[in-house]
């Protein structure tokens, strides 16, 4: 079932929403198996992988936290071929001087931001999406 790529209906329709927690980005052991860590996300690159998990977890197993971060979804279902949803989403947030790292998933776009900018950010994606 395709999301929607209207850009315009898009950028209406963000609902944007803080999961509660604080989030960590952090460097996963090359020599260990996940087997049941409770990251949220992985992503694999040449220099190793990367877990991004409740701070929680991260702390618990002695892992550095490289980002420390909020974690908001765009309520919209978007489609994975939508052109300029994250670029729009993306500039406001430079515009503002907010840093984040985004992880695109088949139902809905995931930011991550600086804890201590998160209800800024909020409010920034809230004024996008009433001014779309």
């Amino acid at each position: 079932m395709p999301g929607e790529s209207d850009l315009a209906t898009l950028l209406r329709s963000l609902r944007p929403t803080i999961h509660p927690g604080v989030f960590a980005f952090c460097p996963w052991p090359a020599d260990e198996p996940l087997r049941d860590f409770p990251a949220i996300g992985t992503f694999r690159e040449a220099e190793g992988l990367t877990v991004i998990v409740e701070e929680q977890f991260a702390s618990a197993r002695g892992l550095p936290s490289l980002y420390r971060a909020l974690w908001i979804t765009l309520g919209v279902h978007s489609d994975l071929h939508a052109v300029g949803l994250l670029a729009a989403v993306t500039r406001v947030l430079a515009d503002a001087g907010i840093s984040v790292n985004v992880v695109s998933a088949v139902y809905h776009d995931h930011l991550f931001v600086p804890v201590e900018r998160g209800a800024e950010a909020l409010a920034v994606l809230g004024r996008l999406s009433q001014n779309a």
